[in-house]
């Protein structure tokens, strides 16, 4: 049986752009990028865990932020999204 897992909206400030990047890297390899520092999908607490961990190593908690919203499967059907398409990958991502 699969683990179950919480659908997040993962938002961050990072001020250098060297650990945007890295940050921005390592959310790619767990979730889906929707907006500019905006991505959002399905974790298990076991993968939630080890990507705290991973961001943890890569910012500066005194300068950056990185925020996870869960959402219920309640809130999820209630979102509304207007505007533009999301933004595009600038090229392959190694993770």
């Amino acid at each position: 049986m699969a683990a179950p897992t919480i659908f997040y909206v993962i938002a961050y400030d990072i001020t250098s752009d060297k650990r945007r990047r890295k940050v921005h890297n390592a959310l790619s390899g767990y979730c889906s990028w929707s907006q500019y520092s905006l991505f959002e999908g399905y974790l298990s607490d076991k993968e939630r865990v080890a990507l705290e961990e991973k961001l943890r190593k890569l910012m500066d908690e005194d300068e950056d932020s990185v925020r996870l919203y869960p959402l219920c499967a309640g809130d999820l059907e209630k979102v509304i999204t207007l505007g533009s398409e999301p933004p595009e990958e600038e090229g392959p991502l190694i993770v």
